[in-house]
């Protein structure tokens, strides 16, 4: 379950990216050519909303691509699966561009455009390597045991761990006394019980 939850995280994170993150970065580049225009101006970005909305697209975008790669309790397939397609396509873009961009779609929209900018600056392949790293987290692939201390994850009861945690009810054992010279023991084990109980402290005659 916690797997199939990572999958569909994985189809919003890469939706995500496409639209959001894609129409952000355009917007941001679009803004900012040639390279030796400043941004904005060179005045307040907060004036400028066109390019503020870019830059809050991008953050968003990367917010929860890190929220991903980090949560120990996620699947690393949340993160892994849309980091292994980004990797893929970088890949196929190396080997043969005109293949890489045919694969892209909506081209003709600001999302499209801006995907293809992205893999042709190398931000694709960038953060696919990032975001593949919970595959190679072993602790990432075990769910979180949520028994109490002193029981494993197969439900089995660790004395040892149990000690350590001090979590281990203590228990008493007493074996019964036999007849003869050990029943002063077992007079002592009566006043003992007492004491425990609030009785009166009276000895055994």
């Amino acid at each position: 379950m916690r797997h199939l939850i990572g999958i569909l995280l994985a189809v919003v994170m890469a939706g995500v990216l496409f639209f959001a993150g894609a129409w952000g970065y355009l917007r941001l580049t679009a803004l900012t050519t040639p390279l030796s225009q400043l941004p904005a101006g060179g005045g307040s970005l907060l004036s400028d909303h066109h390019m503020l909305a870019g830059l809050v697209a991008v953050a968003g975008t990367g917010l929860l691509a890190g929220i991903l790669v980090a949560a120990p309790r996620i699947s690393p397939l949340a993160a892994g699966l849309p980091g292994l397609l980004l990797l893929g396509l970088t890949a196929l873009y190396l080997v043969s561009v005109r293949h890489a961009v045919q694969l892209i779609p909506l081209k003709s929209h600001a999302y499209g455009a801006g995907f293809e900018a992205m893999l042709f600056h190398g931000i694709l392949g960038a953060a696919g390597l990032a975001m593949i790293i919970p595959l190679f987290v072993p602790s990432r692939w075990r769910a979180r045991s949520t028994a109490g201390p002193g029981v494993t994850e197969d439900g089995e009861y660790n004395s040892g761990l149990a000690e350590i945690t001090g979590s281990q009810e203590p228990t008493e054992t007493f074996s019964h006394p036999e007849q003869g010279d050990q029943a002063g023991t077992t007079g002592h084990y009566q006043y003992g019980q007492a004491l425990s109980s609030g009785l009166p402290r009276q000895l055994p005659t």
